[in-house]
């Protein structure tokens, strides 16, 4: 980025979608990433081969399907034994009056990402013809507002936990779907690091054009007009509907401090039953014991499993609570009129909208464990209360951080800075 290597290159104006900085990008090389100099958001990296792109996404349905067409996990306690599917994890929870908690899973782990592989290969497919195939432009907004909410990773990690915490119970054998679906999570992590709307769109529409009034370096928002979030476009600031994409326009979310604390009361409330209800329910000769998230917790501790203690307690307990407050301050620090440290503002924020996704370690484990350990009287694990409540945790601080708008941030330091300025002048 005005880099006098580049000068021969083809510039466009963009308008950063974290701090709504102006920025004049030139070309990036394959695989080099092109980030916003104030904020460090990276904008846009081009794959080194696109054609790698669709070929990683037909091996991750590939996997997907060789997943759930054999057995996952196989668990066997005194000569009696019980298997499991990648299906199991989400219909036993629903068997067991979780419907929405396996609806949950399910979505979260086979429909959501074999839907965002599809959909890119549809996209590939028609850039690389004409006329374009219909519904293209769509599914090109759809990949963005799909990437939080695929878990596969999640739920891969969350089966090696569930590993540790069975296998002290019985013998416990990985099966080709298990396999399978690892290799589906990291193909599937593969396509998503290399799908980026702002090169989908340039290969769709040309390069966004910027109105040669527009000054880089200052804020969008300062010069009347905004960028489209969708494809970088930059246009009046009266505009609702992208003219390039046809996405709706927001100089700043609507409501954004009031729906993130909305949000965050949400979860802060639903941590209550989440944490003192008992999470899955064992019975084993007879004997019923619950298990909320903290006693589970004490339970790998008793056993000496501190790694996976650890594990579960910073993803169950340490980020949740972490996330509601760093969102608190967040909301705080876009009305805080004292200068602040806008780098560690944004790390912060990367951070929490980053981690959130991985505490439903523990509704995974809990849906892995009710469908493996199902031996009748000798041996079982059912849903607790408190699944669902944690569940809602989750999903209401992820909601919370992607309804924050950190550009907020920024215009306040904005005003300081201008206000600085105003009285420099008159001195």
């Amino acid at each position: 980025m005005d880099d006098p290597n580049t000068a021969s290159k083809p510039e466009t104006l963009v308008a950063c979608p974290e701090c709504d900085l102006v920025l004049r990008v030139s070309a990036p090389d394959k695989g080099q990433w092109v980030r916003c100099p104030r904020c460090r958001h990276p904008l846009v990296r081009p794959p080194e081969d696109r054609h790698l792109t669709p070929a990683l996404a037909v091996a991750a349905l590939v996997m997907l399907a060789v997943a759930l067409s054999f057995p996952y996990i196989e668990f066997q306690r005194s000569g009696i034994g019980e298997s499991m599917t990648v299906l199991d994890a989400a219909t036993k929870l629903a068997a067991f009056h979780h419907p929405e908690l396996g609806l949950l899973v399910f979505g979260t782990i086979v429909v959501l990402p074999a839907l965002y592989l599809l959909a890119v290969l549809w996209i590939e497919f028609s850039l690389g013809r004409r006329p374009r195939l219909p519904g293209t432009r769509t599914l090109i907004r759809a990949l963005h507002y799909c990437k939080p909410w695929m878990m596969a990773d999640v739920f891969a990690i969350a089966a090696l936990v569930s590993l540790v915490k069975i296998i002290g119970m019985a013998e416990v054998f990985l099966k080709p779907g298990f396999w399978s679906f690892a290799g589906f999570a990291l193909f599937l992590l593969m396509v998503v690091q290399r799908v980026n709307p702002l090169v989908l769109w340039t290969r769709l529409e040309g390069p966004p054009q910027a109105p040669s009034a527009l000054r880089p370096g200052v804020s969008a928002r300062l010069q009347h007009y905004q960028g489209c979030e969708q494809c970088s476009q930059l246009q009046p600031i009266e505009y609702h509907h992208c003219e390039r994409c046809s996405a709706r326009l927001h100089s700043r979310h609507p409501d954004s401090i009031q729906r993130t604390v909305a949000y965050l009361v949400a979860a802060t409330i639903a941590c209550f039953p989440a944490h003192l209800y008992p999470i899955m329910v064992t019975t084993s000769l007879g004997n019923t014991q619950p298990a909320t998230i903290i006693s589970g917790v004490l339970q790998f501790i008793a056993h000496g499993d501190w790694p996976i203690a650890l594990v579960i307690f910073t993803a169950s307990v340490v980020v949740p609570f972490g996330k509601i407050l760093a969102l608190s301050w967040l909301c705080l620090a876009s009305r805080r009129e004292k200068p602040l440290d806008m780098p560690a503002q944004m790390a912060l924020y990367r951070f929490t909208e980053w981690i959130g996704r991985w505490s439903m370690i523990d509704v995974f484990v809990v849906a892995i464990v009710v469908a493996l350990v199902r031996l009748g009287n000798l041996m079982s694990i059912d849903p607790g209360p408190g699944g669902m409540a944690f569940a809602a945790v989750v999903i209401l601080t992820m909601l919370a951080a992607h309804s924050f708008d950190p550009r907020l941030i920024w215009d306040q330091q904005q005003r300081r800075t201008d206000d600085y300025d105003a009285l420099e002048r008159r001195a």
